[in-house]
């Protein structure tokens, strides 16, 4: 079961309310029947009642979207899951209430990565809830510095790059930490959570074959992005990325900047310039008319909307690197 939330301060909004009626209740059910008291059977649950919660099932709070599919393939039916990044949000811009803050006392585990959402950060220090840091897992690679970034962003967001899910031989490797991490909280599921995980796994390995082969002979091997998310999987598949800005998509690229890029696409003979779901596109919109070439989307899968998920998005990521790089 996934708990958005949003939905906290609602509740704690609503519990408080309903405190205010709490004499009235009473009177009330003093006055009931001796007669409703004993009628046959058990009441039906009234609307909205909540069912009763697994007393097996663990706690997890996924701090952002890639991590939370992971708990939920690995988990499956044995978790509830405290969603605190939204759909839609950008996980670098993410703000925590102070009734999800509490809420996360309640937790067994937060899933996150340390020094990328300081907000996370600074509620697993107030409520001393447990973390498991993908950075004990997943050797992150440094972020490619740009020093005329306006503002110096990636100075601020510090000397690594988050993205370790765009690999999917990572991902493979931080869901079989995840199951021993969850068969430690829960023994009792552990064979659950080490079968789930290794069903992921070979998922994600024929994924893996997907790209290695989808990418194997291409025109070009320069990818142009809006900010460089995508380290991981160039690494991975012998690309080269250039971003108009560096690991903080918030980040302003300087006019010589994209000055840079539009003459790199112009000597590579590049087609397209790529833009994400969740990020303005309107530098590389006005670079792409000027260049005279395309935009698409190349998704670093921060966050998904409506019915995709980390597979399908993957997928259809493969179909425009290909499409845009010229592979046979």
């Amino acid at each position: 079961m996934i708990i958005d939330s949003n939905r906290v301060d609602v509740m704690t909004i609503t519990t408080h309310h309903s405190r205010l009626g709490a004499s009235a209740a009473l009177i009330t059910l003093f006055g009931l029947t001796l007669s409703a008291c004993s009628s046959a059977g058990t009441p039906e649950p009234s609307a909205g009642t909540p069912e009763p919660q697994d007393s097996a099932d663990i706690a997890v709070a996924p701090a952002f979207y890639p991590l939370e599919f992971v708990t939920e393939r690995v988990a499956g039916d044995h978790a509830d899951i405290l969603e605190l990044t939204a759909p839609g949000i950008e996980p670098h811009d993410l703000e925590l209430s102070p009734a999800v803050v509490r809420e996360l006392k309640n937790q067994d585990v937060v899933l996150y990565i340390s020094d990328f959402q300081p907000a996370v950060d600074d509620a697993i220090s107030t409520t001393g809830v447990s973390g498991f840091d993908v950075a004990k897992v997943i050797g992150l690679r440094p972020a490619e510095e740009h020093a005329d970034e306006e503002e110096h962003a990636d100075e601020e967001e510090g000397a690594f790059d988050p993205h370790f899910w765009l690999d999917p031989t990572l991902l493979s490797t931080y869901a079989l930490a995840v199951a021993d991490e969850f068969a430690r909280i829960n023994p009792a599921h552990a064979d659950d959570y080490a079968s789930n995980a290794a069903t992921l796994a070979d998922e994600l390995a024929a994924l893996d074959k997907s790209y290695a082969t989808g990418l194997a002979s291409c025109e070009r091997k320069d990818i142009y992005t809006t900010h460089e998310a995508f380290g991981y999987l160039t690494d991975r598949y012998g690309l080269h990325q250039e971003g108009l800005s560096g690991i903080d998509p918030e980040s302003e690229p300087s006019p010589a900047r994209v000055r840079e890029i539009r003459d790199l696409m112009a000597a590579d003979g590049s087609t397209t310039i790529f833009t994400e779901s969740l990020v303005s596109a309107d530098v590389a919109e006005v670079l792409a008319s000027d260049a005279g070439v395309a935009t698409e989307v190349l998704d670093p899968i921060e966050g998904v909307v409506g019915d995709d998920d980390y597979m399908t998005v993957m997928n259809r990521n493969l179909a425009n690197l290909r499409g845009a790089l010229g592979c046979s």
